[in-house]
C-alpha cells in the first residue's frame, strides 16, 4: 500500500465513528455521528466554513488515495448507523435518521461503483462546474483572496481528475462518445482567450466593491492575472490535450448503463440514488408509457380548443416552426421571464405561508456552455436562461420553465431549505433530486391553479413540459435497460412533444450520459400530487393549501418515503402547518 494512501485512510479513521466514545442515548449517538461525518464531508468537498463567503479557498482532494479514504469512512459510518437502535430514536430524530441514512447509502454506492472515475457528462463536467464560483456575487476582499487561492489549486485538481478519468477509461467506464462531441468548447474558451481578462475567471475582478481600496483592488487584479496565466490556463491546456488525444478517442461506443462494468446493478443504484425508490426499470418504463398516453389526450384537448385542424404531430410541427411563438432577441426572452417571475410574486402569499428571504437574479447561460445546455436552470440566487439558438426557445414554454427554475421552484425551495434553522446542516445543505425536481415540476402544474397561464398555448407549454418529464421515464429506462438507440430516443420525443429539435438532442445526450437522473422529476411530482390528494380527501374543508405547501417545504430535501410519512402526520394533526399561522 502506498504511503499517501496509508496516511489518507489513517486520517479518516481518526475521525471515524468508531474512534469516538459513543454517547449514551440513541438520539445523542446519532446526532454525534451525523455531526462528525457532516463536518468531515464538508471538508472533503472543500466546503467553506463561512457560509457568508461564497467561495472556498480550496478545491477537493480527488486523488485515488483520498477516494479510498472516503470509501473507508462511509463504510464505517453506515456500520455505525446500524449499531444505533433506530426504534429508540425520538420521532423527530427518526426523520433525520431516515434522511441521513439515505444520503450515506447513496454516497457509499457512488464510491463503490467509482463514479469519481467519470466526472463529466453531456450536461456538465468538473472543469465547467468551477466557473460557477466566478459568477457568484463577491462582497468582500476575502472572497477575492479565496478565489485567487482556488485558482492556484487548479493544476493539482485537474491532474487528480485526469488520473481518475484514465482509470475509468481503462475499464470502459466513460460517458458514451456520441454525447461528448464538442464538449471541449468550455475548455477552449479559456485556452484560446486573447488575454487573462477575457476568461470567465477574471469576471469578478472587472467590477469590485468600493469598500476595497483602489490600491488593494489593483493588487488583487494583478494576482488574478498571475493565477490565470500561471495556473488556470496551463491546467486547461493539459486537460484539453488529454481529452483530444486520449479520452475522447477511447470513450465507449455503447450507450446503456447496463453495458458498463456491473452495469445492471449500477443502473439500479442510480435509480435508488435519484428517485429514492427501489423500482425496477420495467415498472418505471410502464409508468412512463401510461403517463405519456394520458398527457397526449390532454394535449389533444388543447389542440381542439385553439381550433387547429390536423393531428397532434402536425400541431407539434406548427408549434416548432411558427415564428409568433419564439423570441426575436435575447433581451425579449429575459424580459418575458422577469415579467412571469414578478407576476408570481403577486400571487405568492395566497399559496405559501412562509416565503424565502433570498431573492434571485435572471441571467443568460454563459456562452461557452450554452450550445449544450438546457433551456434554463435555477437555484439559490440565480435563474439561468439560455439565449443561444432562439428558434429553440419557445415562449409558450417560458411560464412553466420560470415556475420550475425560479419561484416557487428551485430558486424558492432551495433557499427555504437553507434558511430553515430547525434542521441539521446535512438536511439544509444537501439536495435530493426526487424531492427538489419533483417539487419544481409540481410547481409547473400548480401554475394552472394560480392562474399563471394566460393563453391555451401557455397551458400547452405546461403540458409539453409534463410530457417531457413523463417521456424521460420511457427514454431513460429504454436506453439503459432495454437497448434503445439514440435515434430511437430522439424519435420518441419528436412523436410525443413539441420540444425543439436542438433541445431534444441535447436532452437525449444528457439522459444517455447521466443514467437515472432524468427519472427523478416525474416520480417526485407524482409523490407530491399523491400526498396532496390524500390530504385533501382526508381533511376535507380543513385542508389549507398554504399549510400543505409549508409542510412540504419545511422538510428541506428528503427521500420520497419521508415526504409521504410527513404528510400522514400532517393529516393526523388536522392539517396544521409547521410554522405559526400567518394572519393574512
Amino acid at each position: 500500500m502506498r504511503p499517501r494512501l496509508i496516511v489518507a485512510i489513517a486520517a479518516a479513521l481518526l475521525l471515524s465513528p468508531a474512534a469516538v466514545a459513543a454517547p449514551s442515548s440513541a438520539d445523542a449517538r446519532f446526532k454525534a455521528l451525523s455531526a462528525r461525518e457532516w463536518a468531515w464531508r464538508e471538508a472533503q468537498m472543500a466546503g467553506n466554513e463561512d457560509d457568508d463567503a461564497p467561495v472556498s479557498p480550496r478545491l477537493p482532494d480527488e486523488s485515488p488515495a483520498n477516494q479510498q479514504a472516503r470509501l473507508a469512512y462511509w463504510t464505517e459510518t453506515l456500520a455505525a448507523l446500524d449499531r444505533i437502535p433506530a426504534g429508540a430514536l425520538s420521532e423527530p430524530v427518526k426523520v433525520d435518521y431516515a434522511v441521513y441514512r439515505a444520503q450515506i447509502e447513496a454516497l457509499l454506492a457512488s464510491q463503490r461503483y467509482r463514479d469519481y472515475e467519470k466526472p463529466l457528462n453531456a450536461d456538465s463536467a468538473f472543469w465547467s462546474d468551477l466557473t460557477y464560483a466566478a459568477r457568484l456575487p463577491f462582497r468582500s476582499e476575502t472572497d477575492y483572496v479565496n478565489f485567487i487561492a482556488q485558482m492556484g489549486q487548479m493544476p493539482r485538481y485537474f491532474r487528480e481528475q485526469i488520473a481518475n478519468m484514465r482509470a475509468g477509461l481503462a475499464r470502459g467506464f466513460t460517458p458514451p462518445k456520441v454525447t461528448l462531441a464538442g464538449r471541449e468548447s468550455s475548455i477552449t474558451s479559456v485556452t484560446e482567450a486573447k488575454a487573462p481578462q477575457d476568461t470567465v475567471f477574471y469576471e469578478p475582478f472587472k467590477t469590485m466593491p468600493a469598500s476595497i481600496p483602489a490600491a488593494r483592488q489593483a493588487q488583487l487584479r494583478a494576482a488574478a492575472v498571475t493565477a490565470i496565466t500561471g495556473q488556470v490556463v496551463p491546467a486547461h491546456r493539459e486537460l484539453l490535450a488529454f481529452l483530444r488525444e486520449t479520452y475522447l478517442p477511447g470513450a465507449r461506443t455503447t450507450l446503456a448503463a447496463s453495458a458498463l462494468p456491473d452495469g445492471t446493478a449500477y443502473y439500479r443504484s442510480k435509480i435508488r440514488e435519484f428517485t429514492t425508490l427501489d423500482l425496477p426499470p420495467e415498472e418505471i418504463h410502464a409508468i412512463g408509457l401510461r403517463e405519456v398516453a394520458s398527457i397526449r389526450a390532454q394535449m389533444q384537448a388543447i389542440m381542439t380548443e385553439v381550433g387547429f385542424k390536423g393531428d397532434l404531430p402536425t400541431f407539434f410541427a406548427f408549434l416548432r416552426t411558427d415564428t409568433r411563438f419564439y423570441p426575436t432577441t435575447p433581451e425579449q426572452l429575459m424580459k418575458e421571464a422577469a415579467w412571469i417571475a414578478k407576476r408570481f410574486d403577486g400571487k405568492a402569499a395566497s399559496w405559501f405561508g412562509r416565503l424565502p428571504r433570498q431573492r434571485f437574479a435572471i441571467e443568460p447561460v454563459p456562452a461557452d456552455i450554452a450550445p449544450y445546455y438546457t433551456y434554463g436552470r435555477g437555484g439559490p440566487g440565480l435563474y439561468l436562461l439560455n439565449t443561444y439558438d432562439l428558434p429553440s426557445r419557445p415562449l409558450f414554454s417560458l411560464t412553466a420553465l420560470t415556475l420550475h427554475e425560479s419561484a416557487p421552484g428551485h430558486a424558492f425551495q432551495m433557499p427555504m431549505a437553507l434558511e430553515n434553522g430547525d434542521q441539521p446542516a446535512f438536511r439544509r445543505k444537501t439536495y435530493i433530486s426526487a424531492f427538489g425536481e419533483g417539487w419544481a415540476l409540481y410547481c409547473e402544474k400548480l401554475g394552472v391553479e394560480m392562474g399563471m397561464y394566460e393563453t391555451p398555448y401557455d397551458r400547452f407549454g405546461m403540458l409539453n413540459y409534463q410530457m417531457w418529464r413523463a417521456a424521460r421515464l420511457v427514454v431513460d429506462t429504454g436506453i439503459h435497460a432495454k437497448g434503445w438507440t439514440r435515434e430511437q430516443a430522439i424519435a420518441y420525443f419528436h412523436a410525443n412533444s413539441a420540444l425543439a429539435p436542438h433541445e431534444i438532442e441535447t436532452e437525449v445526450d444528457r439522459y444517455i450520459s447521466w443514467p437515472g437522473q432524468a427519472l427523478s422529476y416525474y416520480l417526485g411530482e407524482m409523490a407530491i400530487l399523491d400526498a396532496r390528494a390524500k390530504a385533501e380527501k382526508a381533511l376535507g374543508s380543513k385542508f389549507d393549501i398554504r399549510a400543505f405547501h409549508d409542510t412540504v417545504l419545511s422538510l428541506g430535501s428528503v427521500p420520497l418515503p419521508v415526504l409521504q410519512g410527513r404528510i400522514d402526520r400532517f393529516i393526523a394533526e388536522g392539517g396544521k402547518g409547521p410554522w405559526p399561522k400567518d394572519p393574512r
